[in-house]
């Protein structure tokens, strides 16, 4: 099936998207293929008229810092010095370079960089069995509630049935201009116990549009072998392929490129692309960064992921999503973000101090490279922790100085493509339990990021039943342009 990417309802031309969404409809109406495809590409670049312009299509690509586990938004973006002590815990504010604009004293290099960001300190939801950590990143990265969750809270493994990630819809909806991974996430997948993967693949779109998966550490020696040409395959034997690949599909009969050709254009001829260019396997190469600037993001495994998720944007990426490098519920002593069992300790010498240089490294760096015009950095978990210390919210249990899952208020970080640095976004009331202005769903920011790329959040796909569904059922945040 051949379906037409655009917006709803018709097409420029007058034209029903569901006239289109089988060949045999193009036939009927007396279009060969390549009228065909040049529509769809029309498709995918029209603007609706409809749509507000704020920071519509000002994104070319993207950088999600998804903070799996659920960090404390009060101990870390939203301090809060006027609560009683079993609320503000045991961190100081600080100022940053935004007068107004306090943070926590475990973000100190970040608050030299606030001018270029703004704090979301509204982001809201209700819990619909997302207390759990992997119902709720499902939901964080797809804009869907999961279908299925068991009595335990856990859901069922990644399935061809699941909601896409938003980098496959970006992958499907902008591919790269150059011979470059439309989409890349690192260094671990998304997981909880044992479910692992979930909301992080294609999904019913299918596996072309799946991430590139590149789960490993860019803190130690990488290998890139299926982006390496092997030695007994020389440049001139691997051209020679292509070359005869382009001669086939130019022979076939236009019915048979649709069914079958299409597919190897679309793939196989970008596979090698990507091998010939050199450019993917050039951008993983870390070694190619100066000493000084590896050390700036950190020498650990988040800093050098979001390091190579620079890199990877620089060179083409549309998509480039960095998982927290610990599982959802692991424990807090070795860099999980779910605090139940110690919060304070971990976020002061762990934690924060990861997360503080490796996210103000990256703003600075866009900045100083041109790109944070052009790129949109989102940093957030898929909730916060509670505002009273010790207390269970989830039917964890928890330590005296630990913080359950908060899902009723937290906040993320947002910057570039044209979002309005230095300000604060929505407001928390006095002990960061609810929103008090603005609240933002989870599927609010993801319409954001859609709209952003210059695609409308409304969109219609097909799902794995050929039914229509919208990309995501929320309203782009336009208060932040």
């Amino acid at each position: 099936m051949l379906s037409i990417p655009g917006q709803q309802g018709r097409l420029c031309d007058g034209v029903t998207r569901r006239e289109f969404l089988r060949v045999g409809g193009a036939a009927m109406l007396g279009l060969s293929l390549p009228q065909l495809f040049a529509l769809q590409a029309k498709a995918n670049t029209t603007l609706s008229p409809s749509l507000p312009q704020n920071g519509f299509g000002k994104a070319k690509s993207v950088i999600l810092l998804f903070l799996q586990g659920g960090p404390s938004h009060i101990d870390i973006w939203d301090p809060k010095p006027d609560a009683p002590s079993n609320i503000r815990g045991e961190f100081r504010p600080i100022k940053t370079n935004v007068p107004g604009i306090w943070l926590s004293e475990t973000m100190p290099k970040l608050a030299k960089q606030m001018d270029k960001a703004t704090l979301i300190r509204s982001v809201s939801y209700t819990p619909a069995g997302l207390f759990n950590h992997t119902a709720a990143m499902y939901q964080m990265v797809t804009g869907e509630t999961p279908d299925k969750v068991k009595p335990s809270g856990q859901l069922d493994p990644p399935s061809p049935a699941d909601h896409p990630n938003v980098a496959s819809h970006v992958s499907k909806f902008r591919p790269p201009d150059v011979a470059m991974l439309a989409a890349v996430q690192l260094p671990r997948p998304m997981q909880e116990s044992n479910i692992i993967g979930k909301g992080g693949n294609a999904g019913f779109l299918g596996r072309a549009y799946d991430p590139y998966f590149f789960f490993q550490d860019p803190n130690t020696e990488i290998k890139l072998d299926d982006l390496t040409l092997r030695e007994e395959v020389p440049v001139s034997r691997l051209m020679r392929r292509k070359t005869l690949l382009q001669t086939i599909n130019e022979g076939m009969a236009e019915i048979e490129k649709a069914t079958a050709s299409y597919a190897l254009n679309e793939h196989y001829e970008k596979a090698y692309d990507l091998i010939l260019s050199q450019r993917a396997r050039n951008a993983f190469d870390l070694s190619q960064e100066p000493d000084t600037v590896r050390d700036k993001y950190g020498r650990h495994t988040f800093g050098q992921s979001v390091l190579l998720a620079r890199r990877l944007i620089e060179a083409g990426t549309r998509f480039v999503q960095v998982n927290w490098p610990s599982v959802a519920n692991g424990d807090p002593n070795t860099t999980a973000w779910d605090t139940h069992a110690a919060n304070f300790g971990p976020l002061r010498d762990i934690h924060c101090p990861k997360l503080d240089s490796a996210v103000s490294s990256l703003l600075e760096d866009l900045h100083d490279r041109g790109m944070l015009d052009e790129t949109l950095v989102l940093t957030i978990g898929e909730f916060g922790r509670s505002p009273r210390v010790g207390v269970s919210t989830s039917g964890n249990s928890n330590a005296p100085d630990g913080r359950d899952h908060w899902p009723y208020c937290y906040t993320g970080l947002i910057a570039g493509a044209g979002v309005r640095g230095g300000q604060v976004y929505g407001k928390s009331d006095a002990t960061g339990s609810t929103p008090l202005e603005n609240p933002v769903h989870p599927r609010d920011l993801l319409a954001t990021v859609y709209h952003t790329l210059g695609i409308d959040p409304k969109t219609e796909v097909l799902n794995h039943l050929d039914q229509p569904r919208e990309l995501v059922k929320g309203e782009p945040v336009l208060g932040l342009f």
